[in-house]
């Protein structure tokens, strides 16, 4: 049975042009071309890339959090209580208004009492200020090398200026060095990507990394088994010319320079638009739509390209979104809050972008009263024997 699956798999007229053949792609004459087995070696690469990331992260990122003077924020803790925590990890993080007046019964606490302990537990899940910058600095090297790396791999071919070009001589297009490895390392990235998505700071589009770093991995994959390696080459040159302006707005955003961490998020936004919405679907979609249709009927594999396409495109919108979003509050000085939102800041006349993606750091008014009422009484001054609280200060996010 795995055998015949195996066959139906590699059926050839899955994967290539009608009247063409595994054979047509064998090496010969000194010309090498792609093979699925040579993907192979991208896990053990993938493994490989999380050791890096680690060894990068403790000796390369952490220092340089510490030069750029990026702070964790003092967070108070849940003070135990077992009844609370055990709705908290089985039941839900959020409990609804009924919940909490059940949970305020069991555990002898009042109803604000739950309510803060949930809020401070939820604050301690959250990942430090560190994890993020660590994150963020790993992923801007590497997409940063990755787009210089790509850049260099097809600057000089002729299809990165004809794009009918592409489809020259297609699918009998001999594979090159370069191509070969550009092709390894992204595939092996993608799939650390996927082994430590659930271990990496969790943002509200969670769900939707998971579909772009399967989409992603399926659409590099495939174009290497059909040989689309040219376009395929384009593609995630594009997709890596905007990845790290974001990761370095993070970076400085996380690190406090808010003018540079703007300034990087206007370019990166113009950028992402233009590479995303403008020359993906009307320039490399249109070469992977229109020109092979000039040379060879359409077959499955054709369909499920351009299918993959879409969803990444599908995917892009829906950032471009909040991006457009985000930009249009950071315009008008309204934003408010996390990079992907920008938030205005009347005291200093600026604009702070977060990321829309992330989950806030929850506040409680009284929580700040608290830490008020502490400062005054540790600096004074004191009125009938009680600390004047300052209602002036400025609350942040």
């Amino acid at each position: 049975m795995f055998q015949t699956l195996y066959s139906y798999f590699w059926w050839e007229r899955l994967w290539l042009p009608a009247n063409l053949t595994w054979a047509d792609l064998e090496d010969r004459d000194g010309r090498v071309y792609a093979k699925a087995s040579d993907l192979y070696i991208t896990l053990p690469l993938a493994f490989l890339f999380l050791v890096v990331r680690h060894l990068f992260e403790t000796y390369v990122a952490t220092p340089l959090a510490g030069l750029l003077n990026v702070k964790e924020k003092i967070r108070l803790k849940a003070t135990p209580n077992a009844v609370l925590e055990k709705f908290y990890a089985t039941t839900s993080k959020h409990p609804k208004q009924a919940d909490v007046e059940t949970l305020s019964k069991k555990s002898g606490c009042t109803v604000r009492q739950v309510e803060r302990w949930f809020r401070r537990r939820r604050n301690q899940d959250r990942p430090s200020l560190l994890k993020k910058f660590r994150e963020a600095s790993w992923r801007f090297t590497f997409y940063l090398i990755a787009f210089i790396a790509g850049m260099a791999v097809i600057v000089d071919k002729p299809w990165f200026y004809d794009l009918r070009e592409v489809w020259k001589g297609y699918p009998i297009q001999s594979m090159l060095p370069s191509q070969y490895w550009y092709y390894m390392i992204e595939l092996s990235f993608y799939w650390s990507l996927l082994f430590s998505i659930a271990s990496d700071v969790k943002r509200k589009d969670f769900k939707e990394q998971i579909i772009h770093h399967v989409a992603t991995i399926i659409l590099i994959s495939f174009s290497w088994f059909a040989n689309y390696i040219r376009a395929g080459t384009l593609i995630m040159a594009l997709h890596d010319s905007s990845d790290y302006l974001l990761e370095s707005a993070k970076m400085f955003n996380y690190a406090g320079w808010r003018n540079t961490c703007n300034n990087i998020f206007i370019v990166f936004a113009a950028v992402f638009i233009i590479t995303r919405l403008v020359i993906l679907p009307f320039w490399i979609m249109h070469c992977t739509v229109v020109y092979p249709l000039d040379l060879y009927p359409a077959f499955f594999g054709y369909y499920f390209f351009n299918f993959m396409m879409v969803v990444l495109q599908s995917l892009h919108i829906f950032w471009a979104y909040l991006i457009i979003r985000m930009a249009q509050k950071f315009i008008t000085g309204k934003a408010r809050g996390g990079l992907g939102r920008a938030r205005g800041s009347q005291r200093h006349g600026e604009a702070v972008v977060e990321d829309e993606r992330s989950d806030r750091e929850e506040t409680d008014n009284s929580e700040e009263e608290e830490e008020a009422a502490a400062a005054a009484v540790k600096n004074g001054p004191l009125s009938n024997g009680h600390p004047v609280l300052n209602n002036n200060h400025r609350k942040t996010d």
